[in-house]
């Protein structure tokens, strides 16, 4: 009867981890998961330290919702001396679950990344970031059925399985790196910018409940790119771009942002910005987002409008996303050489 659960009752469990081996988690709001997407990018926006939660819930018009949280937090260390180097640290944690079976999976990922300077006058910078943690896979076996379970064509849980299953969980180890060049440019160095390559699963882990050492993560590789423009004190706008290969599974994903910025009198500093833009990832979804900044607090909306081959199914609804962001300065003085030193990504 084995061979019927992996082709029945736990599919999703069997032959989806297979498959799943070329598709990690991923975010429409994808600039806000920076040690996600590479952890060079650790570190690069405007303050000392940054936390933030991204939720995103999709295809609940379909089957049982994915669900998916991400938690993280950086900050920046200045190097001492004449340099105007800088070690950015951070962590991210994440959770997923998936499917009737509860498919969870949950990790952590601490990373570190150092700013080489380049360019007093322009702020510019190139980093070297690495990141190493751990993966928990499980699933629920009590909410997996088997046909042993249905008779005369009534389901009923008491009735045995005639199945043995796996260990319902398994850990894994797994490490990434990444490059990225960032600075600042133009009049009053109102552009910055950030591009940069990565890649995660350097270390193959396995992803198999039945110990399948063939059945291993794939490597993803991931290009970024960004740029955000101060056009004037009241117009600004951000342009996004990431590319994400694993295995026969690639996805490409880009847009913008359009700002309406208002300053107190006398004062640089952004009081309030409100955003609102599109992106359009290839052959899947355009999403429309939403953001609203205030002093160092920042939340984003974003819904993607499914437009592939699932429209059907569907009816245009994919997911809902929701992130929130706090940046932040401290009052120690050894900080300070940070607070000017770096692109200004919001």
């Amino acid at each position: 009867m084995k061979k019927f659960l992996k082709k029945a009752g736990c599919l999703f469990i069997i032959f989806g981890a297979q498959y799943a081996q070329g598709q990690d988690i991923h975010f429409s709001q994808f600039y806000e998961t920076s040690i996600l997407r590479n952890p060079a990018l650790t570190g690069i926006f405007t303050g000392d330290y940054k936390v933030g939660v991204v939720y995103r819930n999709q295809w609940s018009s379909i089957s049982k919702p994915f669900q998916t949280a991400v938690v993280n937090a950086e900050t920046r260390i200045p190097v001492r001396g004449e340099a105007n180097d800088f070690v950015s640290v951070g962590l991210l944690a994440y959770y997923d679950k998936a499917g009737s079976v509860s498919l969870q999976t949950t990790s952590l990922y601490p990373a570190i990344n150092y700013n080489k300077s380049l360019s007093k006058e322009q702020n510019t910078f190139l980093s070297v970031g690495f990141t190493g943690g751990f993966i928990q896979r499980s699933f629920d076996p009590s909410k997996a059925t088997f046909d042993n379970q249905f008779q005369n064509g009534e389901y009923d849980p008491a009735n045995p399985t005639g199945e043995v299953l796996p260990d319902p969980s398994f850990t894994q180890w797994d490490i990434g790196s990444g490059i990225s060049l960032n600075g600042t440019t133009g009049q009053n160095n109102n552009v910055s910018y950030v591009v940069g390559v990565s890649g995660y699963h350097f270390s193959r882990p396995k992803y198999s409940f039945y110990s399948d050492r063939n059945i291993n993560i794939g490597i993803r590789w991931n290009a970024n790119a960004g740029v955000s423009v101060q056009a004037s004190e009241v117009l600004s706008y951000q342009l996004h771009a990431n590319f994400m290969q694993q295995g026969t599974y690639t996805e490409i994903i880009g847009g913008g942002l359009l700002g309406w910025n208002k300053m107190p009198p006398s004062s640089t500093a952004i009081l309030f910005s409100i955003y609102g833009g599109v992106f359009y990832r290839i052959g899947d979804a355009i999403i429309p987002v939403v953001k609203v900044r205030y002093k160092d607090l920042s939340v984003g909306v974003s819904y993607d409008t499914n437009v592939s081959k699932l429209t059907n199914a569907s009816n245009l609804r994919g997911g809902f996303e929701l992130s929130l962001s706090k940046t932040g300065l401290f009052r120690d003085p050894m900080y300070e050489k940070s607070r000017t030193l770096c692109p200004h990504f919001y």
